[in-house]
């Protein structure tokens, strides 16, 4: 599951990911490494695996994960294959969701792609030009099924009602994921489609030191904008971010973001918006060989959370003792857990919640 960060040129985008890749931004307990140049894997940082530690006191601590990818700056063309437009749409594509970067402060010595600050006509851009060449999808979809529709073929039918829908949105300049689908096989097709506009989007604000906090009157006309969206706004001062990365120490690092009236680093905050974004949620194992957070979709069963750990777990699996992270934290062991009866035995339709610390019987 990845994250794709977009935006125009010269917005952040490239320093966003650079900090991100600077393990000592956050702390000790927060690296990152790359794939490839423009892949990297970050921690999810969370401040319970931290507790579980703590009371655990295990060999090794495994963090929770998330792909965040540097996408190409987009221009104006993209979809035609402008500036490297081929090459974002394809990166964009691969992605599962969509941090879009705009750019929320006045520099005069950052030149805008467009000659301006205005993060309203910024976002307009990215978004026609995804939506364009969505609609060119759409298009060339719509003639490979209109002829089985004509037929009387339902599938193709129920496919070609879809895709008119979407194509009217679309030339509305609205994004495919406005679009509600009807049935369960209307939910299978937009699958499918493999549309950029039905990814999910965050976005984020970046603007000078002295906005981090509060934000500014951009910050202000990107969530009016965004309100019926269904997306989350974060404020976040890139610059400040990559000075933090400059700092030798956590004391530094500390008495850096106490004076810019922040408690933890923006970028923690942008990364656990990215897992959230993509559906994500953890749950924990803890035993004296590893604590570990393991990362498992929003709604998966606890057979389905055991294969996480390995596909015989899910296939030979009998059932799994459930504690409630806030019990564990509260009692301090598995074993005053059990005696004060707060520990769960769960079957295979259990759906598992955020933070359950959990242990799996299995047999193959």
């Amino acid at each position: 599951m990845k994250a794709g960060i977009v935006g125009l040129p010269n917005v952040g985008k490239s320093t966003l990911f650079n900090c991100l890749s600077n393990a000592k931004a956050q702390s000790a307990n927060f690296p990152f490494c790359t794939i490839e140049p423009n892949i990297g894997v970050v921690n999810v940082p969370d401040p319970r695996i931290a507790r579980l530690e703590e009371l655990v006191k295990p060999e090794r601590v495994q963090m929770a994960t998330v792909d965040i990818v540097d996408i190409a700056g987009l221009v104006k063309g993209a979809s035609k294959g402008e500036g490297l437009g081929n090459q974002f749409l394809g990166n964009i594509r691969e992605c599962n969701a969509i941090i879009h970067v705009l750019r929320c402060f006045d520099n005069d010595n950052i030149v805008h792609v467009d000659g301006n600050v205005n993060p309203i006509r910024d976002k307009e851009t990215i978004d026609i030009e995804l939506q364009l060449k969505d609609l060119e999808t759409v298009e060339k979809r719509l003639e490979k099924v209109n002829r089985a529709a004509k037929t009387g073929n339902k599938e193709a039918q129920t496919e070609k009602a879809l895709l008119d829908r979407i194509k009217d949105a679309l030339l509305q300049a609205k994004s495919a994921r406005t679009v509600v689908p009807q049935s369960n096989d209307e939910e299978a097709l937009m699958e499918d489609f493999q549309l950029i506009t039905t990814k999910p989007v965050l976005y984020v604000c970046n603007v000078d030191e002295s906005s981090a906090v509060n934000g500014n009157k951009y910050v202000d006309q990107v969530r009016e904008l965004v309100k019926d969206e269904n997306a989350e706004v974060i404020v976040l001062s890139v610059g400040a971010e990559a000075d933090i990365t400059e700092l030798e120490s956590y004391e530094e690092r500390q008495v850096f973001l106490e004076d810019l009236g922040l408690t933890e680093p923006g970028s923690a905050v942008l990364i656990r918006a990215a897992y959230k974004l993509l559906n994500l949620q953890t749950y924990f194992t803890a035993g004296v060989k590893e604590v570990r957070a393991w990362t498992i979709n929003i709604g998966d069963t606890a057979p389905k959370a055991a294969g996480v750990i390995h596909s015989d777990f899910e296939k030979g699996f009998i059932r799994a003792e459930v504690i409630a992270y806030e019990d564990y934290s509260t009692y301090g062991s598995e074993s005053k857990v059990k005696e004060a009866g707060k520990l769960r035995v769960e079957g295979k339709e259990y759906i598992v919640k955020d933070g359950d610390v959990m242990h799996f019987r299995f047999n193959v």
